[in-house]
């Protein structure tokens, strides 16, 4: 059979692309659905980012960085965050690419809404969920004087960042992932070492399929959010490794 050409390969990335585009926009401010749970297609693994000598600051290596990042179109600060929350080892083989995966479908990566992601890790502006107020399908959640610094609601709950947080979730499992003695879910770096540590928290495996669908299920129990996250930690993954 013959390889297709490179135009109809960048077609079919493009509109790849597209359909995740429109996704992530809507899941931010969308309410969850659980839908039918059937197995997907087989994981794909990360590809494993090398480490350069362990000092203060990122762990992966700039040059794998640098490359990988224009491979995969993932904004460099993004990239190390997540390669970082792999390399620190929260114990259950969490990939780089899943952390992109989740990153991207709920914030692209910190950028949603015309936002830039800085070299900090930090928005251009902070990234909220909607009010947890208990309107349409949203659960009503009260803020408490902890969380309202978080998102500056003292009356209703936000899920908080690039990587959706919401604060009742970062304090059991947030993270200082860039090791500036603060732990913030609006700082990637933190908030991509607290999703893999909350993703490991069950102890799995998660280079296997089962474990790693029931472990982003625990993230958002939607069959639509995991089959999202799936096609662009796999699409990340090829991006990487070609």
């Amino acid at each position: 059979m013959s390889r297709p050409s490179r135009a109809v390969v960048r077609l079919a990335g493009l509109l790849a692309v597209v359909c995740l585009l429109a996704l992530a926009a809507s899941r931010l401010y969308a309410p969850e659905r659980v839908l039918d749970l059937t197995p997907g297609a087989d994981y794909v693994a990360a590809p494993t980012p090398p480490e350069r000598a362990r000092s203060a600051g990122q762990l992966v290596e700039q040059r794998w960085l640098t490359r990988t990042a224009r491979a995969t179109g993932i904004p460099v600060p993004a990239l190390r965050a997540y390669a970082d929350a792999q390399l620190s080892d929260p114990g259950c083989r969490v990939g780089w690419t899943t952390l992109a995966g989740i990153g991207w479908v709920e914030s692209q990566h910190g950028t949603l809404g015309g936002r830039t992601l800085g070299a900090d890790g930090r928005s251009s502006s902070t990234i909220l969920g909607p009010a947890l107020d208990g309107s349409g399908e949203f659960a009503a959640i009260r803020a408490t004087g902890g969380s309202a610094r978080w998102h500056g609601d003292a009356v209703w709950e936000h899920a908080v960042g690039p990587m959706q947080f919401l604060p009742t979730t970062w304090e059991p499992w947030g993270a200082d992932g860039d090791g500036d003695g603060a732990a913030d879910p609006r700082d990637l770096d933190d908030a991509a070492l607290g999703a893999a540590r909350y993703l490991c928290a069950a102890g799995e495996d998660l280079s296997a399929l089962g474990p790693w669908e029931a472990a982003v299920l625990t993230y958002n129990p939607s069959r639509e959010y995991v089959d999202a996250v799936h096609a662009a930690a796999s699409a990340y993954a090829r991006d990487a490794g070609a």
